[in-house]
């Protein structure tokens, strides 16, 4: 997934007035030290930096160079250090946070979803906000497709899932995580995310026509029920999105909870 193209989709893709309203309910505070973990582009480590001013710091990590480098070109700001560093291994070094952001992340983990967030705990202060921000049904929710394109489109999501561990329906999990891991005022936001119908703005066409193409290469399904292979299936994709008929939407969960003050067992 790691391509200029990809990192430039994650940053169009990043509303930051959204980022700020579900950091704000989340608890996030002025002289906060955050952990961005997972920060694709660094437009949230950006957004998540203005929140914690005057004097917070943001941490930025992820395991891309090549995003690390766009971060450091594009948001580049005082308070801001960028890492690379991959959050499935130790991060004590890291030092410890006030306030950890996980957005969109943990979707690439099925696999390992909840080490990661015992791990992240790890690097939490007692007392601190872990906040999980993840889709359901992600990708999967369409009106309007024909059957040929729907079967395809559930067919590729499982072999993303067998293939590249990645897991459409984790929104729904990070509650379980965060109380199994015993959090405190935990707290849960539903909303729509991708709701599209009518006429499709030219971002959400690009990020769409980016993520299909993406999940393609990475899933290595051959459209089978196509007699031209992925080419045919990606013209009717096209043909379908841009139908102002077309109704799509993807759950956005957000999850966040006060790590105890007794924590020793974390």
């Amino acid at each position: 997934m790691e391509s200029d193209e990809e990192t430039l989709r994650l940053d169009l893709k990043t509303n930051g007035m959204i980022v700020e309203k579900q950091a704000l309910w989340a608890g996030i505070k002025p002289n906060m030290r955050v952990a961005d973990l997972g920060f694709g582009s660094g437009k949230t480590t950006f957004y998540l930096n203005k929140l914690v001013q005057p004097n917070g710091e943001v941490v930025g990590v992820d395991f891309a160079e090549e995003r690390i480098k766009y971060a450091k070109k594009h948001y580049n700001r005082k308070g801001i250090t960028y890492i690379c560093k991959d959050i499935t291994k130790p991060l004590e070094d890291l030092g410890m946070f006030d306030f950890i952001w996980v957005r969109f992340v943990l979707e690439y983990h099925r696999s390992m979803s909840f080490e990661i967030v015992k791990n992240i705990t790890r690097i939490l202060k007692p007392g601190g906000i872990l906040c999980l921000i993840d889709l359901d049904y992600n990708c999967l929710r369409h009106f309007g497709l024909s059957n040929k394109l729907k079967t395809s489109i559930c067919r590729m999501i499982k072999a993303l899932e067998k293939n590249a561990d990645f897991d459409p329906y984790v929104g729904i999990k990070l509650y379980s995580f965060l109380y199994d891991l015993g959090y405190q005022d935990i707290d849960v936001h539903l909303s729509p995310h991708h709701l599209i119908f009518g006429k499709a703005r030219e971002i959400d066409t690009f990020n769409w026509t980016k993520k299909v193409e993406v999940a393609v290469k990475i899933s290595g399904y051959q459209f089978k029920e196509y007699e031209g292979g992925y080419e045919e299936f990606f013209e009717e994709f096209k043909q379908f999105f841009s139908d102002p008929r077309r109704f799509t939407y993807t759950p956005i969960i957000s999850c966040r909870g006060c790590k105890p003050l007794n924590s020793s067992h974390l």
